[in-house]
């Protein structure tokens, strides 16, 4: 008779690995649901109080009402908060763009003059001239 050299099965070691990542999951629920609660500026501190004690004193019935409920306006917030970081980003890069919102003549201008005072090298004026068209 073969006799295993572990006294840990595998069907355990499997059911240990579920039950570990089912917990992360939990975890990770419950992050998403009260960051999601805690942002929302249509809830008073009573409503928010109340998803609290409701998610902690009944968890399982808790976060599934929650999502059930507030599911879409989650994806929703979620939206307008990326869509509100993408255009904080767009505008701090034209903010910062090399451009400084002069047009192309007066950048080739500035270029000239740079070429004219031997700062820059005939190269240098094409190059700057040519990103100056180009936008």
């Amino acid at each position: 008779m073969i006799v295993a050299a572990s006294s840990y099965p595998l069907a355990n070691a499997l059911w240990t690995m579920f039950v570990f990542f089912a917990w992360i999951i939990w975890i990770w629920l419950l992050f998403t649901i009260f960051s999601d609660l805690f942002r929302r500026s249509d809830v008073s501190g009573w409503g928010k109080a109340g998803w609290t004690v409701f998610v902690l004193v009944l968890p399982f019935i808790g976060v599934f009402v929650y999502l059930v409920t507030e599911g879409r306006g989650m994806s929703d917030r979620r939206m307008a908060e990326a869509q509100a970081a993408q255009q904080n980003f767009d505008s701090y890069v034209r903010s910062v763009s090399t451009t400084n919102g002069q047009n192309p003549a007066a950048q080739i201008q500035q270029a000239k003059q740079l070429l004219d005072s031997g700062a820059i090298t005939p190269e240098e004026f094409d190059s700057l001239k040519q990103k100056a068209l180009t936008g």
